[in-house]
């Protein structure tokens, strides 16, 4: 375990971190206006140097003109290095001020993963998984479309309990490297790499090479350059004639023009992606350059520090190729380039060898930095909540405890936890309570907790151990008026996949609020009566929130299987309070009666 000290809160960093990048963002802007000043003076001195000195000294007058432009030229570079910094600079403000707004509880600036919610699961619609204010948007801190992706994969499917011990020791140290992390996460920002380009470099590799495979090209390549300027040499020699030269150009203008269009559907696929392979390869330059000591960082690591050189150096590699091969886009350049350089075909065949060299790496490359900006979205939450605890795993099925528990959405200052445990099979927790009480709040708390857990994440809890376990829920069923499926159908479907997993003998922790709401009170209490009772012979483990307080008396038939528990609430003559502690036995405080007359129905 990574054991370590916040030298400060979160928020006294954010701000402290903010306040130092926006000093420096005025340092580097204050520096783009001295190289605009600099290079209208390297421009006026090049004008002037020409007009006055060339009557007196037409030496003196190249020479310094040819030192300004060469001035001007490093400038000009300068200030595109600069411009760059500025614009990565901005980004990593913006993630400051972002985890700012987090810790007051705002999360709306992240993506909200709406698109990866499944249309059946066992638990995403229940547990707020996606969409506005949901888990996902709580956690998320990606920034490429893989890497959205793939955090919507871990918390939508339990890791193996060997992965979770792996990514929990990766998630604590990536803690400890908040400022490396952001600076990932701002190279990200600037252009969100798309599944697309993945997809698209792996069909290229896939196919097969075209020009590579004719060795004729790889001596062509060499022979036919040196043919042409040798006619050209000769030719400006009086050598040979103006005919044959414009002949000879002819001729490799036809070679250099079939060649160009044979290279055209490559090239037009692959263009497209110049500055997200740019992106690419600074966010793998650094994973490349910090130093790692868990072992699946250490791991993914090494996936992309192949030797004898580095995945960053070869994506770079890749996107300068593509660099020289747009200009053939550039007719002004491009024909001369063809005509005395074959270019074109220069480029292709170093792209083809690239591709011939690199075909296994490239789906590494992408999954390394994808698992990096998960890994980093939970560090980013332990970070800015290190009163999150790391679960323990329990080898013993089935096991659940948990002190302080609470839901990680609710600001910790409004935050109500409590505390569970279930520490045997064939235990059913049965939890009676008043209207907004606090029962559907207490099982989703548990519920988004066991999927942080199962994901390898801190949960929202001062201590919490459980065995590895697949979470099953039923507590929010909709209709469906495209299949003509009706609420308590609907229910009855997802009923049906918790009695499957039971009868099937699965690790599952079931959750269930309020079910069977679809049809008369007598049938719902019937049905949830033959549930509780299968579920205890099935040896399942389940915790289910009623309002139907006679379920309690089940106890009596089931003392060692049963445990009830109850929310309530308190009144103050016509007002309600709520403690939303969970408390031991029946609930005896029923308040919907009181509810109704608040908004004016009469009562007796």
């Amino acid at each position: 375990m990574f054991h370590y000290f916040y030298s400060m809160e979160a928020k006294q960093f954010y701000n402290t971190n903010l306040s130092t990048l926006l000093q420096q963002q005025k340092v580097l802007l204050h520096r783009k206006n001295r190289y605009g000043i600099l290079r209208l003076g390297c421009m006026l001195a090049t004008a002037s140097a020409l007009y006055f000195l060339w009557a007196y000294n037409i030496y003196a007058a190249v020479g310094l003109a040819v030192i300004f432009i060469i001035i001007f030229i490093q400038l000009i570079y300068k200030d595109v290095a600069n411009r760059a910094a500025i614009i990565h600079l901005q980004h990593v403000i913006v993630i400051n001020e972002n985890e700012l707004q987090a810790l007051n509880g705002l999360y709306q600036q992240f993506t909200d993963g709406a698109g990866y919610e499944p249309q059946a699961h066992f638990y995403a619609s229940d547990m707020d998984l996606f969409g506005s204010n949901s888990l996902y948007q709580f956690v998320n801190r990606t920034t490429s479309a893989l890497g959205g992706q793939l955090l919507a994969s871990w918390l939508l499917q339990p890791a193996p309990a060997p992965i979770i011990l792996q990514r929990q020791l990766a998630i604590q140290e990536l803690a400890t490297k908040v400022k490396d992390m952001q600076h990932l996460q701002a190279i990200g920002a600037q252009t969100n790499i798309q599944a697309d380009t993945l997809h698209t470099l792996l069909n290229w590799l896939e196919q097969p090479s075209i020009f590579i495979q004719k060795q004729a090209l790889h001596w062509l390549r060499w022979v036919l350059p040196v043919i042409i300027i040798t006619i050209t040499l000769l030719y400006g020699f009086n050598v040979v004639s103006e005919g044959i030269w414009y002949l000879f150009l002819l001729i490799f203008l036809v070679i250099g023009f079939v060649i160009n269009k044979m290279a055209a559907p490559m090239h037009n696929t692959l263009s497209a992606m110049v500055t997200q392979l740019s992106i690419l390869g600074q966010s793998i330059a650094i994973i490349e350059a910090q130093s790692f000591t868990s072992p699946l960082l250490h791991l993914l690591q090494q996936n992309i520090k192949q030797h004898p050189q580095a995945a960053s150096a070869k994506i770079i590699q890749l996107k300068k190729i593509l660099d020289r091969l747009d200009m053939r886009y550039n007719i002004v350049l491009a024909i001369p380039l063809n005509i005395f350089l074959m270019w074109t075909l220069q480029q292709i065949l170093h792209l083809e060898t690239w591709k011939k060299q690199q075909r296994t790496h490239v789906q590494s490359w992408f999954d390394t930095l994808a698992a990096f900006e998960v890994l980093n979205s939970f560090a980013t939450m332990h970070f800015n909540n290190p009163t999150f605890c790391f679960p323990t795993l329990k080898e013993q099925h089935f096991f659940i405890a948990a002190t302080a528990l609470g839901h990680p959405l609710i600001p910790a200052h409004t935050r109500v936890s409590n505390t569970l445990s279930i520490q045997s099979m064939g235990q059913v927790m049965l939890i009676t309570g008043s209207n907004m009480a606090g029962k559907s709040t207490y099982l989703r708390s548990i519920g988004v907790n066991v999927i942080l857990a199962m994901a390898g994440a801190p949960v929202c809890a001062t201590a919490f151990a459980l065995s590895p376990i697949q979470l099953i829920s039923s507590m929010r069923v909709a209709d469906n008026l495209a299949e003509s499926t009706s609420t308590f159908y609907a229910e009855l479907k997802k009923l049906k996949i918790v009695i499957q997993q039971i009868n099937d003998g699965q690790p599952v922790l079931i959750l269930l609020d309020e079910i069977l709401r679809g049809t008369n009170s007598l049938d719902r209490h019937t049905g949830t009566e033959a549930l509780i009772k299968q579920l205890i012979k099935k040896n399942a483990i389940a915790i289910l929130a009623t309002h139907d307080v006679t379920l309690a008396e089940l106890v009596t038939l089931y003392p060692h299987s049963i445990v009830n528990y109850h929310f309530d609430a308190q009144t103050n003559g016509e007002e309600l309070y709520f403690d939303y502690k969970l408390k031991d036995g029946v609930c005896t405080n029923i308040n919907a009666s009181l509810l109704m007359k608040k908004i004016g129905l009469e009562i007796d």
